[in-house]
């Protein structure tokens, strides 16, 4: 099957008047329709620069970025990827109810139909938030404006989600819940998702396939495919099953070059 996404040979540096300073060096990564993958690595790797290449923002200065076998030059109207990108604070407009601020992608791509509304109104109700879509963003708890984020970015049925560290904002108890919320929307939607995550625990928690960078300029060092025998649901019950524990223990390894971090 023609993966939805492919990385090939990916290199990028930043320039400035001081000089060049690489990124990324030959990245390659693949990506299958309805597949959930977390790309960890270190702190100040290339992680969300390796996104923005993804989402287009960025050009890479050597190798190809595929959608579905095509590169952007190739594509026409009607059959353009369409991508939504979460990023690390949900950008919640004050002036605006949670559900203008849900419906803003569709105002902003002319797709304001009854079915796209009542596809939004049905998400606000199934995550928890349709008592307060006349609601202002600072009534809403950290964890609430999170979900409201990401239904925003449903809203316009996007083919491939990213997820650039969507949750490192909220506290620990909070992180845990939403993100199992929001991994569990992906699921059941049957999106393909990206999540870039400086969190190993997070990322072996959440995905189906966890690509381990190493340190700038990020290469990739490892892929491991992620499987538990019980539901994702409860990421307190994942974390504590020995599948966990031995996928942590190896791509800890991996990822730390077998160093203790002081």
């Amino acid at each position: 099957m023609q993966p939805i996404l492919s990385l090939q040979d990916i290199s990028y540096s930043y320039h400035n008047l001081k000089g060049e300073t690489p990124a990324l060096t030959h990245i390659n990564l693949q990506v299958s329709e309805g597949e959930f993958v977390a790309v960890a690595g270190p702190s100040g790797c290339g992680k969300s620069t390796l996104l923005s290449i993804v989402a287009g923002l960025l050009i890479p200065e050597q190798g190809k970025v595929l959608y579905r076998g095509l590169s952007p030059s190739d594509y026409c109207q009607d059959t353009v990827l369409k991508i939504g990108y979460m990023l690390q604070k949900d950008h919640l407009f004050e002036w605006r109810t949670i559900y203008q601020n849900v419906i803003l992608g569709l105002e902003l791509n002319h797709m304001v139909t009854k079915e796209n509304t009542d596809y939004v109104l049905k998400l606000l109700e199934d995550y928890g938030l349709y008592a307060f879509k006349g609601s202002k963003p600072s009534e809403l708890s950290g964890g609430m404006r999170q979900r409201a984020a990401l239904i925003r970015t449903m809203a316009v049925h996007p083919d491939l989600l990213l997820l650039d560290e969507p949750f490192s904002a909220l506290d620990f108890q909070t992180r845990l819940a939403v993100s199992a919320d929001i991994a569990s929307i992906i699921r059941k939607t049957q999106k393909t998702a990206i999540l870039i995550t400086h969190d190993l625990s997070e990322a072996i928690t959440l995905a189906d396939r966890v690509v381990v960078l190493s340190k700038r300029p990020a290469c990739v060092k490892c892929e491991m495919p992620i499987h538990y025998d019980i539901s994702r649901e409860d990421p307190l019950a994942v974390r504590s099953t020995k599948e966990y524990q031995d996928y942590f223990n190896q791509l800890w390894e991996v990822l730390t070059d077998g160093e203790p971090i002081l």
